[in-house]
């Protein structure tokens, strides 16, 4: 008679099990695989994303300039010889300009020609001549060496983004402006800077004088006031919902609210603040204090969230030690539970203020899209912010706003960057393991 654990062991080691175990070892294999190429897309997906932003932003960062010898004459600019900023201000630095290029090409003839040709200097230049003017009002009446910024097309081409052996009627500069391009070039006084003004001014129609500093501004105004809102008010009802309040239908209502708010989409509170903060409170549109009210409106559930969940994680024994020494219930979740889970609610925190400052369509339903030129003095100055400053850009016709968009992009995510860092470090350093 065979025995049972011969006969068990025999099954095991059968044929028929051990097509089993390689089938299932198979499946597991399989499985890996399929997790490992999931994994291979999404990595793939993101560093094409990435490569294609960078690719098309990285020339926004640099700029055409060409150096004009400017003679600053003092019968155009101030005749009575006072030197006095407002009538310097007032001058045709625009003549100056113009009459600088006419100098370096004296053939130039007609009307038509002479516009061709200043065309391919921006109409920032007369600005920049003007603010050189007004810091050193000592080089009227002498010839001054000035960088001046081309026009978009202009520096398009140097970027070799306009393809010269196009028919003429397909480009956007004609042929002899490219000869003149070419000749300015072969004399040296073409040269490529690095586009401080991308960083440090705002919006404009001209795209060689677009900058994102506005918008950078309205975006950090508008999260100051999200962050003074959220954050605080978050996490007084986290603490609330978590050590305080009794478990009851009303208190469940709440809970599955908040849950059911934090999946709402971004465009409803957009609605909202629209029909109470500008419809009835009489709030200006375009202001950073109504965009983070709003912000703060579809932050807070966020913020909730993260704070109960890390109340959650601190271990009951810490509260019941803090009550059997004689601390009252406030003084155990202010003094010990709180501090204990801190780190976690900033961490929650700042993941929300992350996707805070990337919406763009509650901006949008309070009129942050509007063209602002000004950078953002207050709470309540009209102001955009940096999505929407994209948003806007990537609507423009014009190809040179193309790589203002991408390298927007670039800004923006290098913010979100810094905050999903900042977030992982204080988690890995202020974080306790129970």
């Amino acid at each position: 008679m065979t025995e049972p654990g011969h006969e068990a062991a025999s099954r095991h080691t059968s044929a028929e099990a051990q097509r089993r175990l390689r089938r299932r070892y198979a499946t597991e294999r399989r499985f890996r695989l399929y997790g490992m190429a999931a994994i291979g897309i999404a990595l793939s997906a993101l560093v094409l994303l990435l490569v294609s932003v960078a690719r098309n932003g990285v020339p926004a960062f640099r700029q055409s300039v060409v150096n004009l010898e400017v003679y600053l004459d003092e019968a155009l600019l101030d005749p009575e010889g006072s030197r006095d900023p407002e009538v310097l201000g007032a001058a045709n630095f625009s003549a100056l300009v113009k009459r600088s290029l006419l100098e370096l090409f004296p053939g130039v003839e007609g009307r038509r020609e002479k516009r061709d040709l200043t065309r391919l200097v921006s109409a920032g230049a007369a600005f920049e001549l003007r603010d050189r003017v007004l810091a050193e009002p000592r080089l009227v009446g002498t010839r001054s060496r000035i960088e001046v910024p081309l026009s978009d097309e202009a520096d398009q081409y140097f970027k070799g983004r306009i393809d010269p052996g196009l028919p003429e009627s397909q480009r956007q500069l004609s042929d002899r402006q490219i000869a003149w391009l070419e000749e300015l070039e072969q004399r040296g006084l073409v040269t490529a800077i690095f586009n401080r003004r991308f960083l440090t001014s705002g919006d404009s129609r001209e795209p060689e004088l677009a900058g994102i500093w506005g918008a950078t501004v309205g975006s950090l105004l508008t999260l100051a006031v999200t962050l003074a809102l959220a954050f605080p008010i978050g996490v007084a009802a986290a603490v609330y919902l978590e050590e305080f309040a009794p478990k009851n239908r009303w208190t469940d209502l709440i809970e599955v609210n908040i849950n059911n708010l934090a999946a709402v989409p971004s465009i409803v509170f957009g609605l909202l603040g629209l029909a109470v903060f500008l419809n009835f409170f009489g709030l200006p549109r375009s202001a950073p204090l109504v965009g983070g009210l709003v912000l703060a409106l579809m932050t807070l559930p966020t913020v909730i969230i993260a704070s109960r969940a890390a109340l959650m994680a601190v271990p009951p024994s810490i509260r019941e030690a803090a009550l059997g020494v004689g601390a009252s219930p406030l003084q155990v979740v202010f003094q010990h539970v709180l501090p204990l889970a801190l780190p976690g609610i900033l961490t929650g925190t700042i993941i929300g203020m992350g996707r805070a400052l990337g919406e763009t369509a509650p901006l949008l339903m309070i009129g942050m899209v509007a063209f602002i030129v000004d950078v953002p003095d207050g709470l309540m100055a009209p102001a955009t912010a940096l999505p929407v400053q994209i948003f806007l850009w990537a609507d423009s016709p014009e190809r040179a706003f193309v790589e203002k968009t991408s390298a927007a992009i670039v800004v923006l995510l290098a913010f979100l960057i810094i905050m999903n860092l900042f977030a992982v470090i204080l988690r890995n350093r202020f974080e306790r393991r129970w």
